[in-house]
């Protein structure tokens, strides 16, 4: 399989070593109505039976799609060692799950009603081949949903964590940084409508939704360190910026221990005209 370094060999290392971070994540993470991220994106579908996620990671997504009797699934990602933990999920036997790009999908035109993403369309290069190759294998009518990052909520964890990450990269050396990923028009309406329209797509319906991670300071850690800037980073500065990170929350703990810590994320759905 062909590549494009040094992201996508960033990216697969990354998951390598981490093949179901951003489930452990997001998971538990639940939107003002109680859903996760992960089931705001599959109830945007809801009505299609032939469904592809474009960098499906560990199956999560799949695994809560493959509850609606009948519908005939597929998944590819860039991660062999996430696969792996996606074809041990039962509910994905008959999936097809495939080791691949989303530039280049393994798959035949008008094969899907649907295309889904959890935060990784934001994290793919040539974005155009993307929106082509998702036009490519939909149905003329069928939708692409996404969920990618929004940021954080003012004076919350995530955003003191984000600040504090900040200023730990601008101090370490190049060596230590993450190769630039994605293509930021992903991470915004107007950018999204310019790369999908000429792909045939009608306007993006766009929606921010806050997804509360709120927990002790632990979880609270947990989660909010999964972030890719962290994987090139050396163990005696991760130490340095969780012990600066608690620090920074301890005063802002509720009575019952917990932290509170909201992100948002943004659900962008386009159909094909």
């Amino acid at each position: 399989m062909r590549t494009t370094a040094p992201q996508e060999a960033f990216l697969q290392a990354f998951h390598a070593e981490y093949p179901a971070v951003t489930a452990e994540a997001f998971s538990r993470g639940q939107a003002p109505d109680g859903r996760s991220s992960y089931e705001i994106l599959c109830d945007r579908v809801a009505g299609s039976m032939r469904v592809l996620d474009l960098g499906c990671g560990d199956g999560l997504l799949l695994e809560l799609l493959a509850r609606r009797p009948g519908r005939q699934l597929a998944g590819v990602d860039l991660s062999s060692h996430s696969l792996a933990l996606a074809r041990r999920r039962p509910a994905l036997s008959e999936a097809k799950l495939e080791e691949g790009r989303a530039q280049e999908l393994p798959f035949a035109d008008d094969s899907f009603d649907a295309c889904v993403s959890h935060m990784a369309l934001m994290l793919m290069s040539e974005i155009e081949q993307v929106a082509a190759e998702a036009a490519r294998v939909l149905s003329p009518g069928g939708a692409l949903a996404c969920v990618v990052g929004g940021g954080a909520v003012g004076g919350e964890a995530y955003e003191r964590f984000l600040t504090l990450l900040r200023r730990t990269i601008e101090e370490t050396p190049s060596s230590q940084r993450i190769p630039a990923l994605g293509d930021k028009r992903t991470r915004s309406r107007e950018g999204l409508d310019e790369v999908l329209g000429p792909a045939g797509f009608a306007a993006v319906d766009w929606e921010t939704v806050p997804i509360d991670l709120s927990g002790p300071v632990e979880q609270v850690w947990a989660a909010v360190s999964s972030l890719y800037d962290l994987g090139p980073l050396d163990g005696a500065t991760v130490k340095r910026l969780r012990k600066a990170f608690f620090a920074e929350v301890r005063g802002m703990a509720m009575p019952d221990g917990y932290v509170p810590c909201v992100f948002r994320i943004r659900l962008a759905t386009a159909r094909l005209r």
